[in-house]
């Protein structure tokens, strides 16, 4: 391998949904930092087979707000 070309590959702290933690190596942050998941296996539709909405940002209600008046006939 060639010297000082690869990143740096550290332990960091992962922080699932229901608050669970575990350790692993990864190239992301400094060593030590914590990973926060929104989504994992555990609240991803495509491993738990229920369909949940999940709006972090508020993009739902953006798009709400932005195309209510669609639809609405005046008169």
């Amino acid at each position: 391998m060639k010297a000082n070309i690869h990143p740096d590959y550290h332990e960091i702290n992962i922080v699932m949904t229901d608050g669970t933690e575990f350790k692993t190596r990864s190239c992301m942050g400094k060593a030590g930092d914590t990973l926060r998941l929104d989504i994992d296996p555990k609240s991803h539709p495509a491993w738990t087979g229920q369909q949940r909405i999940i709006d972090t940002g508020g993009q739902i209600a953006k798009f709400n707000k932005k195309f209510a008046s669609i639809g609405v006939r005046k008169g």
